[in-house]
Parts: C-alpha cells; structure tokens; sequence
C-alpha cells in the first residue's frame, strides 16, 4: 500500500475528505518527526514504538577491493511492534 492508497483508505474510514485526511496525516508525521529530532520516543499504544538510536563508529571493510574503512557514527530509527499485533501476526501463518 502506498501513501495515496493509504490516505485514501483512511478518508474512506473516517469520512473525511481526502484533503483533509492527508493534512492531518502529513500534521501527525511532522510532530513525529519533530519528536524524534529532540531524541524522544513516540509509542502509538497497541501498534508499536519508533525510537531514534545511535549507531556507534565501526570500521567495515569493502568486500570487492579489501580495503578497510571508518564509518562515522550515526542516528537510525527503529520500530519495535507491539505485543499484540506480533501475537495477530503469528497467528495467520
């Protein structure tokens, strides 16, 4: 499902207008966003958490010349689901 197919099933669900669906889509993204830049964990109860972590420095060599290299650290965003949706996942296999 893409963003159009996503904002369009939620205005479907909600009963709003596609237009006002994506603003308050694109409004929640950008206070996430902005949640994560001051370090802080957002956690939507009963789907998951999203935490912003760092990725200490660690040297990687590249495979096809050999050569060894420095990678500098860096902040990566993680997504931990919830109990709950892990448990409905399980269960359809």
């Amino acid at each position: 499902m893409n963003n159009k197919q996503f904002i369009a099933e939620l205005a479907r669900r909600m009963g709003y207008s596609l237009q006002d669906t994506q603003k308050m889509t694109y409004q929640v993204m950008d206070a996430m966003g902005d949640s994560f830049m001051e370090g802080n964990t957002v956690i939507v109860q009963n789907f998951g958490s999203f935490e912003v972590k760092k990725r200490l420095e660690r040297i990687m060599v590249n495979p096809k010349t050999g050569q060894r290299m420095l990678v500098p650290p860096k902040l990566t965003l993680g997504f931990k689901i919830s109990p709950t949706w892990k448990g409905k996942l399980k269960s359809e296999k």
